[in-house]
């Protein structure tokens, strides 16, 4: 486990930082009463004895952790995992919005081969979704997740799997972001926060950005990696996403 080591990015990477916005029109605290969800049941932060041992079950996993206190420091890793000059892809995130690689993205300092740009750029519908599926197997390609297991799975789900189709084998790597908030004793659990927490939320922002709802059309599981190296999660000592 990497903990709070992060090195700087330079003056360069400073103003993002400093300028971020954690909390979004579209953020759980703002959706929370229209879903109806029990907050206190899905999204409570663990203590310190919780989140070592699900750090230390997700790593005999073959996954790497990042464990950090903030959106801030979860940005630092994310940017510094990423080289120079690299195709990226993500899926949509309330997360990755939270702690700021929307802005990042957009300055783009490090010379990113933006795929998701690329795919809204194009006009023809067929060409689009055509580069939308090509986009899974990006050399980076970022997700948020919705549970996380303290036997060490790490669970995702999508209305029709582009956020999710890249974990499996697709991307060359996969870092995942998420909070501490989604932590849960079991398997059941987890499954049952993407049913009772993660989706009514996740329906809410989609009619409010597509005017239509949201359904759950794929789950993925995370249980053991088996390349080296290929999946790394930044997880942050903060209630992020849903």
């Amino acid at each position: 486990m990497w903990e709070c080591i992060l090195p700087p990015w330079g003056d360069r990477m400073a103003d993002a930082t400093q300028q971020m916005v954690k909390r979004t029109e579209y953020s759980a605290v703002n959706l929370m009463k229209d879903a109806g969800v029990d907050a206190g049941r899905w999204s409570r932060l663990p203590d310190d004895e919780t989140i070592r041992r699900t750090v230390k079950a997700i790593e005999s996993q073959n996954v790497r952790v990042i464990l950090v206190d903030t959106a801030d420091e979860a940005l630092r890793a994310v940017v510094d995992l990423i080289p120079e000059g690299a195709e990226v892809m993500h899926g949509t995130s309330t997360t990755l919005i939270e702690i700021g690689y929307d802005r990042v993205l957009r300055e783009n300092r490090k010379g990113w081969r933006d795929c998701h740009a690329i795919i809204t750029s194009e006009n023809d519908a067929e060409k689009r979704h055509a580069l939308r599926r090509k986009s899974v197997t990006a050399d980076y390609f970022l997700s948020g997740v919705q549970a996380i297991t303290g036997s060490g799975e790490l669970v995702g789900c999508d209305k029709t799997g582009s956020r999710t189709g890249a974990w499996p084998h697709a991307a060359t790597h996969l870092i995942l972001v998420s909070g501490t908030n989604k932590i849960v004793p079991t398997l059941d659990d987890a499954l049952k926060r993407c049913r009772e927490y993660a989706l009514p939320l996740e329906e809410q922002r989609a009619r409010h950005v597509y005017g239509t709802g949201s359904s759950i059309g794929k789950y993925v599981i995370l249980e053991r990696e088996d390349t080296d190296g290929r999946v790394t999660l930044v997880l942050v000592r903060e209630q992020l996403g849903y």
